[in-house]
């Protein structure tokens, strides 16, 4: 018998922020890295997304580019400390829509994992506090000395996040028609179009553009806003400024 399951992305989806932005924001201030990173090259990057200015995505990227360089050399089980402060003292930073989507999952039983962009060593903590039965996120790749060597094997966009559905789909027995997809940004599109109940929760302006241009998906997609304690549900129509 074939398994319902719901695939949720994190950042963004359910955590309100980025898990990696905030590894790299501990990894500063318990200076295993230098504090001027940020003065020297990701202070303009986030004040220009502050201010609205730029591409949620583009911020997200360049931000993973700088990071992606400032980890390479270091060793990942040196880490593992601040992996799980970033967890411990963030992981309840979420959008209330999701988590209790998660809960609602688990009562009927579903299959759920989780597929990020962010590093695969935060996402599994953050699948362990959740009670995720699997998961998949970017590989920081390591050597044999556990150090990282720069190189990634990156789940933040959409065709691999269509390869890791489709993983899941063959080990799990998945019927997709039945299942349930939760994303944000462009990068969740393709696990969106793949279930028959895909939801987009406070969706990027890029999401939003290629969501109109599928009258499939805009038929079945269900958008939610969530700002400060108030859930909007809004349907198809809704304005792009």
């Amino acid at each position: 018998m074939s398994e319902v399951a719901a695939f949720f992305d994190i950042d963004g989806t359910l955590y309100r922020n980025s898990l990696m932005i905030e590894h790299f924001k501990k990894l500063l201030k318990y200076e295993v890295l230098d504090p001027a990173l940020w003065h020297s090259h990701v202070k303009h990057t986030y004040h220009d997304w502050e201010k609205r200015r730029g591409n949620y995505d583009d911020y997200l990227l360049e931000l993973a580019e700088i990071y992606i360089k400032s980890l390479k050399g270091l060793n990942k089980n040196q880490l593992d400390f601040i992996t799980n402060q970033v967890i411990n003292l963030k992981g309840d930073k979420v959008y209330r829509y999701t988590r209790s989507k998660i809960a609602w999952h688990q009562t009927q039983n579903h299959k759920i994992f989780f597929i990020s962009g962010s590093p695969d060593y935060l996402v599994k903590k953050m699948a362990e506090k959740y009670n995720i039965e699997d998961y998949k996120g970017t590989q920081y790749l390591v050597d044999d000395d556990n150090n990282f060597t720069g190189e990634v094997a990156q789940m933040w966009d959409s065709e691999n996040k269509h390869k890791a559905i489709m993983e899941f789909v063959d080990k799990y027995n998945i019927d997709l028609s039945k299942s349930y997809a939760y994303g944000d940004t462009n990068g969740d599109l393709s696990m969106l179009k793949l279930t028959g109940h895909p939801v987009a929760i406070n969706p990027t302006k890029e999401l939003l553009i290629n969501i109109k241009k599928d009258p499939e998906l805009l038929n079945k997609i269900t958008i939610i806003v969530e700002r400060k304690d108030v859930i909007y549900k809004l349907d198809g129509n809704v304005e792009i400024l």
